[in-house]
């Protein structure tokens, strides 16, 4: 069974894992849930990556790194430094080399993705000023109310650092999109990911925050990419 280190986004809680930890662990699998230092202003990317490496058990094997939105920057800084067999990004930015995460938000074309799927849903710009809104639509409102209070500020500084790898790591990698992300939407996702990587994302059926609105069907697909993936051969 694998060992899946779970990368929230911004806010940078792990709690934010905690249903699909359950499923995973149900399913036999070891989960590691990192605490990010979102709200340190003197923390770039390296810390961040930094944090996860710290977070994974000595002796860890079938590593299967889990990144949530924001997530996306850091996951494949671990991948390239830690043996990790598999990297499944979730609603998550996809960087290219030298982009920083400030950039990636007009680069990427996500600014005007989300004004025109929001348009369809019939909703305004300011409308997507409600985090429930944007959020939690889809989500119990305890639970989500209980998110934001587990939810620290983030800090901008990470954003501020271009993305120091030459190129994507050389480690299988899974795109999961939420059919009805409002701040990522699907159209939106899926080309980024076949532009960036060359993957065709799989969908499930949620919004930005499926770790908690669709946490089995997470965890079941999650599940299924780490049966898939091979391992790496056993050293005699």
């Amino acid at each position: 069974m694998a060992t899946f280190v779970l990368v929230p986004g911004a806010g940078g809680s792990a709690w934010y894992w905690h249903l699909v930890e359950r499923e995973l662990r149900a399913r036999g699998h070891t989960t590691v849930a990192v605490d990010l230092p979102a709200d340190d202003d003197t923390a770039g990317l390296d810390a961040y990556a930094a944090a996860v490496v710290a977070a994974v058990p000595d002796g860890s094997e079938d590593l299967v790194v889990v990144a949530q939105s924001m997530g996306g920057l850091t996951a494949p800084l671990v991948a390239d430094r830690l043996a990790v067999r598999l990297v499944v990004l979730v609603n998550a930015m996809i960087p290219r080399p030298g982009e920083t995460g400030g950039e990636w938000w007009e680069v990427s074309g996500q600014g005007e993705a989300m004004e025109a799927y929001a348009h369809s849903l019939g909703l305004t710009p300011e409308d997507l000023s409600d985090p429930v809104v944007l959020y939690g639509h889809d989500v119990p409102p305890d639970l989500f109310a209980e998110s934001g209070r587990r939810t620290r500020d983030q800090s901008g500084r990470p954003f501020a650092d271009p993305w120091p790898l030459a190129a994507w790591p050389d480690v299988l990698t899974r795109v999961v999109t939420g059919s009805r992300d409002r701040l990522f939407p699907r159209d939106f996702q899926h080309r980024l990911a076949r532009e960036r990587l060359g993957v065709v994302p799989d969908d499930v059926e949620g919004g930005h925050a499926v770790a908690l609105s669709r946490p089995a069907e997470l965890a079941a697909l999650l599940d299924r990419y780490a049966h898939e993936a091979p391992r790496a051969a056993s050293t005699p």
